[in-house]
């Protein structure tokens, strides 16, 4: 079977740096990433190795002001280098993704100090970060978290005059790319009444006494990206830690996650356009009733309707972010990206595996892999059956209200 070398994606960048970035991505993702991804994901290895690169190529905090320590770039870029990481292996693009997720609350409500601080560590000082939102009865519904931070003695001061001293962070935080392993956490506790309006933001040092990460989850795919549980008995952090204002936690979780959905998004599209580049080898080589398998019209549309979904979906991802790059809102078309890239994802590594047939099925070939980590990117960062509700909300209005 001849050897077809997937053809890299024709892209359209706005800058010649830009198109540098994309060149270098391309390069660690083909001599790095790709040659272990297999043997390292059956293994379970995290490659911790990699993201020290990517930190020392300036590839970890690409959409942050250069003053800290980014990279300067519009999302339309940072995506595009995204969506190569995640296309020669989900683990490290998923793990961009989260980290610079965890760096969206300092780098966007911190206060210049804080900024300084921390920032400049957190983007280019090869630091990992994770970002602790859900708890194991609050995945959805968010704003029911239960993690507590309450003030030295117990309790709230409400005052600038009587801010200060510690926090004391009680509780568990669950799902956590990165749990027990990140460098930092930024974290989501209750502060105050329930509701999305008691909730607070924190920065917790991954050493801090008191915090531990739980057995990492057994899952069906994406196995060298460790998913814990981590806990928190009696963490104390410095309110200079606590990030924006009393109260405001829950907006500021609400704005990263939209960033973070268009990081799935792109992510989502790289792992598809993987899927079509194996299907399009195996097809164009595999000979069966004396000429390609490429060659019957089945296989032809399944290749050219997985490849009219990618298009789309890319195309989908980048107008969003061109819309957050100019400043405009985006929160709808951020859902629409993450529910229409993570779904052609899923479509895609199936039909993939369709088209390798019984190989397919077989860790021989990488396409049953990815249709095992392409599932968990239509849960993460908000199910997509929350996605139809952000979209509709959007559209229609909020629901009306429901009595008890």
């Amino acid at each position: 079977m001849p050897d077809r070398a997937p053809q890299p994606v024709d892209r359209q960048l706005p800058t010649d740096e830009a198109r540098d970035l994309i060149s270098l991505a391309r390069d660690i993702a083909q001599r790095e990433i790709a040659p272990r991804a297999a043997e390292e994901e059956d293994a379970g290895h995290f490659p911790r190795e990699i993201f020290t690169l990517l930190s020392r190529s300036g590839l970890l905090g690409l959409p942050y002001d250069s003053e800290y320590g980014g990279g300067d770039q519009p999302y339309e870029v940072y995506l595009q280098v995204l969506e190569e990481l995640a296309a020669a292996r989900l683990t490290v693009g998923l793990g961009v993704s989260v980290h610079s997720l965890s760096c969206h609350a300092l780098a966007n409500y911190g206060t210049k100090q804080q900024q300084v601080e921390h920032l400049p560590a957190m983007l280019g000082g090869g630091l990992l970060g994770a970002y602790c939102l859900s708890e194991p009865s609050s995945g959805s519904d968010a704003a029911s978290l239960r993690t507590k931070a309450v003030r030295d003695g117990g309790h709230s001061r409400s005052s600038e005059a009587e801010a200060g001293g510690d926090w004391v962070i009680d509780g568990t935080k669950a799902w956590i790319t990165h749990g027990g392993i990140a460098d930092f956490y930024t974290v989501m506790a209750r502060t105050g009444e329930d509701g999305p309006r008691g909730i607070s933001a924190f920065l917790v040092p991954g050493d801090a006494a008191g915090l531990s990460g739980g057995a990492p989850e057994k899952k069906m795919g994406m196995k060298g990206s460790p998913t814990a549980q981590v806990h928190f008995d009696g963490v104390r952090v410095p309110d200079e830690r606590r990030i924006g204002e009393e109260g405001q936690g829950f907006a500021i979780a609400l704005s990263a996650l939209d960033s973070g959905r268009l990081g799935i998004a792109a992510c989502a599209i790289g792992l598809a356009q993987a899927a079509l580049d194996e299907a399009l080898a195996y097809a164009t080589g595999r000979q069966q009733f004396g000429r390609p398998i490429s060659d019957f019209q089945g296989l032809r549309f399944m290749l050219a309707d997985m490849a009219t979904q990618i298009e789309a979906g890319r195309a989908l991802y980048l107008a969003a972010a061109r819309l957050r790059d100019a400043g405009r809102p985006f929160a709808k078309q951020a859902a629409m990206a993450k529910l229409h890239c993570t779904d052609t994802a899923m479509k895609a590594t199936i039909d993939a595996v369709q088209v390798l047939g019984g190989y397919g099925y077989t860790s021989d070939f990488p396409v049953e892999r990815y249709m095992r980590e392409a599932k968990v990117l239509q849960i993460v960062e908000g199910t997509n059956q929350i996605q139809r509700m952000v979209i509709a909300r959007h559209l229609a209005g909020p629901e009306a209200h429901r009595a008890g």
